[in-house]
C-alpha cells in the first residue's frame, strides 16, 4: 500500500513540476510575442529569441580593472552594448543608451557598455567625454574573448538579457534607443519581471 501511495505522490509531483514548467514556458513565449508586437522603426531589427539563450561565463574588464562576467548583472534586465572608440555608429547611439540608463536605470534595469578589442582607457574616456556621456561604464573586452563567444561579428551589437542572465534579444548595428518602441520594449520586460 505504501508503495502505491508513494508512486501516486511521485506522479503528482511530476505533474505539478510539468505544469509549472509549462506555465513558465508559456509566460516566456507570451512575453516574447508581446515584445515582438512592440517593435517599430529601428527596433524591427531587434531579433527576439523564441527561447532564452545562455551566455558565456567569459570574464571582461571592469572600468576599475577587475574582472566581471555577465552573470554579475543577474537580477535585472540588462542591455549589453558592444562598441569601440573607432566605431561611428557607436558614437551615434551611445548618447541614446545613456538616456535609457538615466530614464530606466536602477534595481530593475541597467545599460552595460563593453568596449570590444583594443581600446585604450584614455581613448574610451575621451570618446565618452566628447559625446557627453557620464553615466555608463567603461568596461572593456580587450582580447575579445567575450565578444567572440557572444558571436559579435561587427559593431555595435546590443544584447538584452533577462533577470536570469540569459540572452532574450539581439540587435546588430546602431538603433534609435530613444524611440518610444525601444522604451516600450524595455519597460514591458521590466514590468513583467522577465
Amino acid at each position: 500500500m505504501s508503495e502505491l501511495v508513494g508512486g501516486a505522490v511521485k506522479s503528482l509531483k511530476s505533474i505539478v513540476l510539468y505544469m509549472a514548467l509549462a506555465l513558465g514556458a508559456n509566460a516566456a513565449m507570451a512575453q516574447s510575442a508581446d515584445i515582438i508586437d512592440l517593435r517599430d522603426g529601428d527596433m524591427k531589427k531587434l531579433v527576439v529569441h523564441s527561447e532564452a539563450k545562455p551566455v558565456p561565463a567569459e570574464a571582461f574588464k571592469s572600468e576599475d580593472g577587475g574582472d566581471l562576467t555577465l552573470a554579475d548583472f543577474q537580477g535585472k534586465i540588462t542591455l549589453v552594448n558592444f562598441w569601440a572608440t573607432w566605431c561611428a555608429p557607436c558614437r551615434h547611439e551611445m548618447p541614446m543608451l545613456s538616456d535609457l540608463q538615466a530614464q530606466l536605470g536602477g534595481d530593475d534595469f541597467e545599460v552595460v557598455t563593453i568596449a570590444s578589442g583594443r581600446n585604450a582607457p584614455a581613448a574610451m574616456k575621451k570618446f565618452f567625454d566628447e559625446i557627453e556621456v557620464d553615466n555608463l561604464p567603461l568596461h572593456a573586452d580587450p582580447k575579445m574573448g567575450l565578444s567572440r563567444q557572444m558571436g559579435v561579428l561587427g559593431l555595435p551589437v546590443t544584447v538584452i538579457l533577462d533577470r536570469e542572465g540569459r540572452e532574450i534579444a539581439r540587435l546588430q548595428g546602431d538603433a534609435d534607443w530613444s524611440s518610444d518602441s525601444a522604451k516600450s520594449i524595455l519597460q514591458a520586460l521590466i514590468d513583467a519581471g522577465a
